[in-house]
Parts: structure tokens; sequence; C-alpha cells
């Protein structure tokens, strides 16, 4: 049970290969049901995954919001951390979309071997601000993930994947972010592909893969 007694619902597929297992924990996008990421998934290949619906999605309790997410993302990794079977010292934190910008908050709080950021963003203020460039944001925006702010304090290895076609996203904000990160970090560009489609490319799993097996 999460923070203010709200059931959360998720899976964790376990890699039976370890007696404690390094742990891959995912954060999907926005209005992503994650029970699919535990299916055909090559490149965590020698990772325990866990995925976990956000408040309001799938059978989890509750209403979202910027802050409820980044507190449900610790209370997640506080408990798979501490479990006998699972090693703490290689936790990697995974996001798609709206799930990066709670994966780079999950990096400024908690210990990571490394983090992967699918379609990341500078800030949501900022990709809304370009769209309705008249609307007053700043007033109506009640939940910015402005990721570019953190990402300078955080310096375990990072790999992004971006998608040359993406238009929620653009590359030149995923760009942007990967600039400013505290550790290492490459940008992996995933040609002919979008913000819903980058994951059917061969080259996502691949890097995915051998970033994972570098750590």
């Amino acid at each position: 049970m999460a923070p203010n007694g709200v059931n959360l619902h998720g899976w964790l597929a376990k890699d039976t290969g370890q007696i404690k297992s390094s742990l891959l924990i995912y954060f999907g996008g926005n209005g992503e049901e994650v029970s699919g990421t535990v299916v055909d998934t090559p490149g965590f290949k020698g990772w325990s995954l866990l995925t976990v619906n956000y408040r309001g999605y799938g059978l989890s309790e509750g209403v979202p919001s910027e802050e409820k997410l980044f507190k449900d993302a610790l209370f997640i990794y506080d408990s798979l951390a501490g479990r006998e079977d699972i090693d703490a010292l290689k936790v990697v934190a995974m996001g798609r979309s709206l799930g990066t910008g709670v994966a780079v908050y999950l990096a400024t709080e908690r210990p990571l071997k490394g983090v992967i950021l699918v379609s990341p963003y500078d800030s949501v203020a900022g990709i809304v601000k370009e769209k309705y460039p008249f609307v007053p944001v700043n007033y109506l925006l009640r939940h910015p993930f402005d990721s570019i702010k953190l990402v300078p304090s955080v310096n375990v290895p990072m790999l992004a994947l971006v998608a040359t076609e993406d238009k929620l996203v653009p590359p030149w904000r995923s760009q942007r972010l990967v600039d400013a990160w505290g550790g290492a970090s490459e940008l992996k560009l995933v040609e002919g592909k979008n913000h819903a489609t980058i994951h059917s490319h061969e080259v996502y799993w691949e890097s995915i893969g051998e970033f994972l097996e570098g750590l």
C-alpha cells in the first residue's frame, strides 16, 4: 500500500537465474497500462522487471499528480530494493515519455546503477508553452515535470532513446535534457519511428540490452 493508503497494482517478473537479481523499474507513459511491458521484452534479459501502474491507471487506485507519482516512485523503490532477492546496488530506472520525469526524480533521491529514458522531455511546461504560446501556462499547469532542473545533479550513466519522427516530444527537447545530464550520457536516435512506435525498432531493444550489459 502506497502513501495516503492507496493500493498500487503492478507486476514483478523475476529473473530466476540469480539469488540476488538486478532490478529494472519501469515507469510508463501517459495513458499507458504497463502490463504489456512484461511481455516480449528481449532487452531486459538477466534483469528482474518491475512495472507498476500509476494512480488511476489499470487497477491502481487514486488520482495521479506530479507530487503523488514522485512519492510513489520512492515507495516502490524502497519496497523492492530492501528485498533479500534484489541486489540494491544494481537497480535501474526506466521511464517512457511522462515516466521519464518520474525516473529522473527517482535518480535524484535514490542510488541507481543507471537510467534509461525513452522520449525524454526537458519539461512538460515547456512543451505546452510551445504548442499554446498565448495561454498563461504558468498559471494553468499544475504538473510541470521540470526535469531539466533536476538532471545536472544526477551523475549515473544514462541512455536516451529518441524517435526521429517524434512530434509530441521533439528530438531537440530530448537533446537539451541529455546535454544537461550530470553524468555519462548517450542519445540513440531511432530512425523512422515516432512517439508511439519507437519500441517497434530493433535498435530500441538492442540499445537497451547493450546499456544494461555495460552496467
